[in-house]
Parts: C-alpha cells; sequence; structure tokens
C-alpha cells in the first residue's frame, strides 16, 4: 500500500490523508498499528486515529467486518476490551487495545495471537510496570530558533534554498567580504556558502562552506538536540523498559542514557569543564576586574601612606611647569609599588577568571602600564576582553552541541524502535496481565459446536477467583433451562466472551477451549416486558434474516418467551430452533419454556439444565455447570417441594404433593 491508496481505507478522505502526510512514513505508522503518531497529526482526535487503525487493519486483511451482529455482542465485546485496556499503564497501551477487534479471518487472528502467546511466555513483574510508568509516545519538538550564528551567501538562489533548508538560522545576502566582515561582528559563527570566500582573512569566526547544506543537522545541532530533549523523559523510560524486561536492543543503552544526562528539556547542553569555566569567566567579569581595581588601588594607597616623599624647590617648579600632578610623582618616586599593584590587580583578574592564555594577555590590557592614580580599568580593552570570552564560550558551546548531536543524529531511528518497542511491551503487558488474573489459555477455533472446560465469565463484578468454573458443551443447537438466578445468561455471557476473545486472538478465561469456526455472533439479550405486535414483526424479521443468511454463526437467546405470550412463544422458538439447525449455526437459547418448545419442534432438540440442588436458608443453590439432556427444575417447583418436606404434621402434604405432581 502507497500513500496514495490510504483512500481506499475507510475513513481516510482526500483532507485526512493530506494531513497524514505530515507523518514521516504514513503507511508505515498505520501498518504496525501506532495510534500515537496517527493522533499526533492536526485535526484527528484519539478516538477517530482508533478507528482509522482499526480500519487499516481491516483493509489489509481484505476483512469485511460485522463479526459482532447484535448490540448485546458489541456490549460484550466493549466490556472485555475495558478489561485489558486497564491493565495497560500507559496511555498508548489502553489506545492500542482498542485496534483489537473480533475477525473471522484467519491471518488476522494470527496476528493478535502471536502477540498474545509472546506476552503469555513473557515474565512482567512490577519493576517493568513501574519503568512504563513514564514512558509516552515520542513527540516532534517546537521550532527552534538559533541566533549566535547564521548564513551568509551572495547567491539569491542559494540564499532561496538555505532559507528553506535550514529555517532555524537567519541567512544574509552580502556582496563582499566586507559585508562578511560586517556579519562576523554581530555572530559568533558566520557560515559562507560561497566557494568565492575561501581564502579570505576575516577577523572572528568565519568558515566558507559550500556543501553545507547537504546537512543540515552539522549547521544546527539544535535541531537533533531539541528532538531529545523534548523526549528525554519518555527515551530514558523506554531504556529502563529494556533493561528490567531484557529486551534486545541494537543501542548502547549506558552511551544513549550517558548522552540524555547532558540535554536539558528544552534541547540546551549541559557544560562541560572548559564551558563552565568559558561561562563563569563571562559571569563573573564585572566583579573581578571591580576588585582587581581595588586591590590595586588598596595597594597603592598604603603604599603612598608608609613613603616620604621629598620634592626640593627646583622639582616642584618644574612638575607645575608641565602640569604634572601625582601621577609624575608616582612614576618618578612609587614606580617599583605601582607595578606592584597592577601586577596584583592583573593576577587576580586572570585567577579569578581562570583565564588562559591569549585570554591572561587580553586581561592585562586592562589595567594601565603608565602609572596612575587612583588606578581604572581600560574600557575599551575590557570590552575586547569581554568579547574574546563571550565569542569563546558561544565557540565552545556550539562545539560542544556539534560533539553531542553528532553522537545523537544517527540514534534517531534506533531511538524511536527503542521506544515503540517499549510501549508495545506494554500491549503484551496488559494481555499478560488478563490472562493471569482470569488464568487464560489459548482457544482452539474449529467446525461447529465448542466444548468449554473451566470456563468463566470476566464480566462478573466478583473477583475471578470468587467466580464457579462452569464446563459446557453443544454440538450445534440447544436448548438452556434453569431456575432464576441460576446462571443462565451468565453463561451465555461466558460463551460469547470465550468466543469473542478467541476470534481476536486473545487467550480465554477457561481450563481449556475449542470454539467454532463463525463468521457472526448473534447475541439476543433478555427482552423486558412482552414486545407489541410491531416489535414482534421486527424481532422475527431479524431471526428470518439470521437463519437464511449464508455465514457462520454463533446464536446466544436469553428468554426469547417474553416477545409474547407463551403458548405462541414456545411454537416460534420452536420454529426458530429447526431453522438453525438447518442452517448449521451453533446456538444456545436459554428458555423457561424448554419442554414446551421441545415439544412443539419437528426435529430433535438437545435441552441442557443447570441442576437446582435446592434452597438452603432461603438461598439458591445450584451446579453451574449445565447437564446434558436435563430439563432443571423451576424456582416454583423448588419452593413447593420445599413446603412439602417441611410439613412435619402431614396436615397439607397431600396439597404439595398433588402440586409437585403436576410439574
Amino acid at each position: 500500500m502507497d500513500s496514495m491508496e490510504l483512500e481506499a481505507i475507510p475513513g481516510i478522505g482526500p483532507k485526512t490523508r493530506e494531513a497524514l502526510a505530515t507523518l514521516e512514513d504514513p503507511v508505515e505508522a498505520l501498518e504496525r498499528g501506532d495510534v500515537a503518531a496517527i493522533a499526533a497529526v492536526p485535526g484527528i482526535s484519539q478516538g477517530r486515529a482508533v478507528r482509522i487503525v482499526r480500519n487499516a487493519i481491516r483493509h489489509r486483511h481484505d476483512d469485511p467486518g460485522g463479526f459482532l451482529a447484535t448490540d448485546r455482542a458489541e456490549a460484550v465485546y466493549d466490556g472485555l476490551r475495558s478489561l485489558l485496556a486497564e491493565r495497560a499503564v500507559t496511555d498508548y497501551g489502553r489506545k492500542r487495545i482498542e485496534t483489537f477487534y473480533p475477525s473471522a479471518v484467519p491471518a488476522r487472528i494470527a496476528e493478535t495471537r502471536a502477540v498474545a502467546e509472546r506476552a503469555m511466555a513473557r515474565e512482567f513483574g512490577e519493576p517493568v510496570r513501574e519503568a512504563l510508568t513514564g514512558l509516552e509516545p515520542l513527540s516532534e519538538p517546537g521550532a527552534v530558533r538559533v541566533r549566535d550564528r547564521c548564513l551568509a551567501t551572495t547567491d539569491a538562489e542559494t540564499y532561496s534554498r538555505a532559507t528553506e533548508a535550514v529555517p532555524e538560522l537567519s541567512v544574509e545576502l552580502v556582496s563582499d567580504a566586507r559585508a562578511l566582515a560586517d556579519l562576523a561582528r554581530g555572530y559568533a559563527t558566520v557560515i559562507a556558502l560561497d566557494r568565492e570566500f575561501a581564502g579570505v582573512e576575516v577577523d572572528g569566526d568565519v568558515r566558507v562552506e559550500p556543501d553545507a547544506l547537504e546537512n543540515p543537522a552539522e549547521l544546527v545541532p539544535e535541531r537533533v538536540l531539541a528532538f531529545y530533549g523534548a523526549n528525554r523523559e519518555s527515551i530514558r523510560a523506554a531504556i529502563e523498559v529494556h533493561r528490567v524486561a531484557n529486551l534486545e536492543c541494537e543501542l548502547d543503552l549506558d552511551a544513549l542514557a550517558g548522552s540524555l544526562s547532558r540535554i536539558e528539556d528544552d534541547g540546551q547542553v549541559s557544560s562541560d569543564a572548559e564551558l563552565t569555566r568559558l561561562a563563569a569567566a563571562v559571569d563573573d567579569l564585572e566583579e573581578a576586574v571591580s576588585t582587581a581595581e581595588s586591590i590595586a588601588n588598596d595597594r597603592l594607597t598604603e603604599a603612598i601612606s608608609e613613603t616620604d616623599v621629598t620634592v626640593d624647590g627646583a622639582d616642584l617648579l618644574s612638575l607645575a611647569e608641565r602640569g604634572a600632578g601625582v601621577d609624575s610623582i608616582l612614576a618618578r618616586e612609587l614606580t617599583q609599588e605601582f607595578d606592584g599593584a597592577i601586577e596584583a590587580a592583573r593576577n587576580h583578574l586572570v585567577e579569578a577568571l581562570d583565564l588562559q592564555d591569549e585570554e591572561a594577555t587580553a586581561a592585562a590590557r586592562v589595567f594601565p602600564e603608565e602609572p596612575t592614580f587612583p588606578v581604572e580599568r581600560n574600557e575599551s580593552a575590557l570590552s575586547r576582553l569581554e568579547e574574546t570570552l563571550t565569542t569563546a564560550r558561544d565557540r565552545r558551546a556550539g562545539q560542544v552541541k556539534r560533539e553531542l548531536a553528532e553522537e545523537l543524529a544517527g540514534a534517531r531511528e534506533p531511538v524511536r524502535g527503542l521506544v515503540r518497542r517499549a510501549l508495545e511491551l506494554d500491549v503484551e503487558q496488559a494481555i499478560s496481565r488478563f490472562a493471569a488474573d482470569f488464568d487464560c489459555v489459548m482457544a482452539d477455533r474449529s467446525g461447529r459446536g465448542f466444548e468449554i472446560e473451566g470456563g468463566r465469565s470476566p464480566l462478573l463484578a466478583e473477583p475471578p477467583e470468587a467466580v464457579e468454573p462452569v464446563d459446557y458443551a453443544v454440538e450445534d443447537v440447544a436448548l438452556l433451562s434453569g431456575v432464576n438466578s441460576g446462571g443462565k445468561t451468565t453463561t451465555l455471557d461466558m460463551i460469547a466472551a470465550i468466543t469473542i476473545l478467541a476470534h481476536m486472538g486473545l487467550p480465554v478465561p477457561a481450563t481449556a477451549a475449542r470454539v467454532p469456526e463463525i463468521e457472526e455472533i448473534h447475541y439476543h439479550a433478555k427482552s423486558s416486558g412482552t414486545l407489541d405486535a410491531g416489535a414482534l414483526e421486527t424481532t422475527l424479521r431479524d431471526f428470518a434474516s439470521l437463519s437464511a443468511g449464508g455465514a457462520t454463526k454463533l446464536v446466544l437467546v436469553d428468554e426469547l418467551e417474553s416477545i409474547t405470550e407463551p403458548g405462541a412463544s414456545a411454537k416460534i422458538i420452536a420454529g426458530i430452533i429447526e431453522a438453525l439447525q438447518e442452517s448449521e449455526a451453533t446456538a444456545v437459547i436459554v428458555s423457561h419454556l424448554a419442554a414446551g418448545v421441545r415439544e412443539a419442534c419437528e426435529t430433535p432438540v438437545t435441552v441442557d439444565g443447570i441442576r437446582a440442588l435446592g434452597l438452603e436458608n432461603g438461598e439458591l443453590q445450584v451446579k453451574r455447570s449445565p447437564e446434558k439432556d436435563h430439563l432443571a427444575r423451576s424456582t416454583p417447583e423448588l419452593i413447593v417441594e420445599k413446603l412439602a418436606e417441611g410439613d412435619t404434621e402431614g396436615r397439607t402434604e397431600a396439597f404439595y404433593r398433588a402440586l409437585l405432581e403436576k410439574f
């Protein structure tokens, strides 16, 4: 499937296809079921992303859908999906589980079954779930703007190409080397894109790189670093998931974790020793110079106060005629003290800022060579020192960024795989927890009929361990009888849940299970009250279509007798059973009219029953597993029997015994 074929998927029209085109590979995202990537597309909600992914899966498997043929079947599926989703740790896992659905297509079932079998073979402990808590799908960072460097060119076409390729940087049109030099005074780094500038001598960090646009990441390491900064915590979580779950990975996880530790959330890089030194020198420059001035002046003040200076009349007149003042006296009388004071000031400045080589030379020029009092900084020399340190800091920062970005640039796709594997592991973890919580096994699918051992409905409100296991097998069509609250509806729910899960490719809550290979499941829930004529007609039309259709089916019906009068209900149910037998459907029909239905059927029909053991302290006791060829007793019969057995005086025994004979 290519991008043009996307519109063949239901739910994807021209506008949605255009929106999906903003993804790096929309087809691949759909094929792997990446709900998070689809939902990240502007204009596509998470709910819609789930539907699009599910439709894409159906499209890939040529799956017509329609497996869940009734509202009650949909409700059972929704309940199962919720049970799975609530066991996921990540939001991605919960949304991904929503893309699982029951199908009649063997390839789709096998696809999910492989995931389930892998999940059930893994050990998922609390450390894995803990690691998953910080995991989120990767996101794209916002726009990055870099102001300490620019691109320069004399060519309008190159200008246009550079502006499009590297929007993070300013691109400047220049006419000659002089214009290039002007740019170098305003930016820490200037990258000239024209070969004609090769060999040109310009002050500042000016690089001639005609091929620079071929690798924008080298020009703008911030582009790479912003991605890792925005996704740092999720990548760290994915690393931890791989470690605790022992997942295979082509990356050096320790090295990746070390690189991530140097990146801030905003994509900035933590300083190395040299960058820390330069940044501190720039920040502390003013304070260090002020302190150095104080040191020099304090030493001179002390020297002057402790020195007797004698100036005879002729010298004084000479100094006065020249307009000289204390500076001349310092030069003549306190040269050594002045030199010492200046040396102390320079030493303090160099040591306080940890200046090196050329920086120390530039720092020496901040204080005057000629004696003066008070000692004052040379503002122009100080500005040059500040510019030297700032440029060095920015260059070092750029170098640190480039080195780290170079380390990480090639790991971007492997990192995407790292996070994807961790996210998918959450899906497996949810399946594994579901299987463990409900003691699940993988079911077989074959032929007609089902056979379930130790089955339990996961939809009950009770804890799984409190649910009594049920054994039940049906070859084709069976009537299921039983007392009220004996577990008939729960048995239907169990059959529906196990069949739906098996056709999703997921584990089923049973000791062992074989379910029919079907294309549709029709579960008709118990109706409340007698239907009117119009509703009865609609119900009969539904069953007529059901029996006439060519698809293989599982039909579950809960107390259909309420559709009309009891006498007519038995006849209608009998007719439905005969039609289902001819269509070779698998069916279980719960009815309190089992005896009457059996009499009304023109063909033999199996009647199974949930055996009532009696009433104990007002509580009904039953054997939950249906018995074959057993017509279960009704609740009224049990009550009459209890009354008969409790009549110790025998005065009403004959009445109760007569009633019992009616059943």
